[in-house]
């Protein structure tokens, strides 16, 4: 019975230290990852919710910086564009540029919640 382990069964100190290590890092890289998941869709949220209000403050259309939110939120909502369609504008645009806002934070922030489980 000639063993080099201090305490059979347990791991040693060099083994344990590097196992922690790996763990700490890919529970930052899952963090770090999750966290970039979260600012892209909240910005892409944040875009079409600008979008909204500015369409229902009655915004210039013809100012460069509502010409660049209006594309970008276009961009983004492409797949929901004439989903409802409604008399009221103002009703058919919140609906059709909220629902994709919606949509992509549960399903951003869900994906996010998973990577940070991991």
């Amino acid at each position: 019975m000639s063993s080099t382990d201090p305490v059979p069964g347990y791991q040693t100190y060099d083994q344990h230290q590097s196992g922690s290590a790996r763990s700490v890092r890919s529970q930052a890289a899952a963090r770090r990852g999750a966290l970039a998941v979260c600012t892209i869709v909240d910005l892409a949220a944040g875009f079409l919710v600008l979008w909204v209000l500015l369409y229902l403050l009655d915004a210039n259309q013809a100012n460069v910086f509502v010409e660049f939110v209006r594309g970008t939120a276009d961009l983004l909502a492409w797949w929901s564009q004439d989903i409802f369609t409604m008399n009221t504008e103002g009703l058919r645009v919140v609906l059709n540029y909220g629902l994709p806002a919606a949509m992509y934070l549960l399903i951003g922030h869900g994906i996010a919640a998973r990577l940070n489980r991991v």
